[in-house]
């Protein structure tokens, strides 16, 4: 896993990851993908796909099932991944309205700005994440 051990080494998220994966109750790829989670920060989003990039895994829908498992969410920060296409994707399991606009609500309070498409027909299905607001991975 590679990151910032800085970051890894301040929150206390990753001694319960750890301990979590020792258990057995999630597996090596959730684990990668927690362990990323925790590097964003508030106020940045990532995609599916850049997370599948970082862990080597093929599947941003492996990593989309991944986090719809997430037992340790909001700690671990499962709402600040979005599509490749920068919009909103499923939250919590679910790509129903009310469930997308609580997350849509989350990333607005954490400072994530939107700006609307040009298609209007459904409010939240038709705003994507503002380009500054996406995380890179530092190097």
């Amino acid at each position: 896993m590679t990151g910032d051990n800085s970051t890894f080494q301040k929150n206390p998220n990753i001694f319960i990851l750890k301990k979590a994966l020792i258990n057995k109750t999630i597996t090596k790829l959730q684990f990668d993908v927690y362990m990323v989670l925790l590097n964003i920060p508030a106020g940045k989003v990532t995609t599916y796909k850049n997370i599948a990039n970082i862990v080597k895994c093929n599947s941003s829908r492996a990593i989309g099932q991944a986090l719809r498992r997430n037992p340790f969410a909001p700690d671990v920060p499962c709402h600040r991944v979005v599509k490749s296409d920068l919009t909103l994707g499923g939250f919590s399991g679910s790509t129903g309205n009310k469930t997308v606009e609580r997350k849509l609500k989350i990333l607005q309070s954490e400072g994530v700005e939107f700006q609307p498409l040009k298609d209007k027909k459904l409010e939240i299905y038709h705003t994507k994440v503002k380009e500054e607001h996406i995380w890179k991975q530092s190097t």
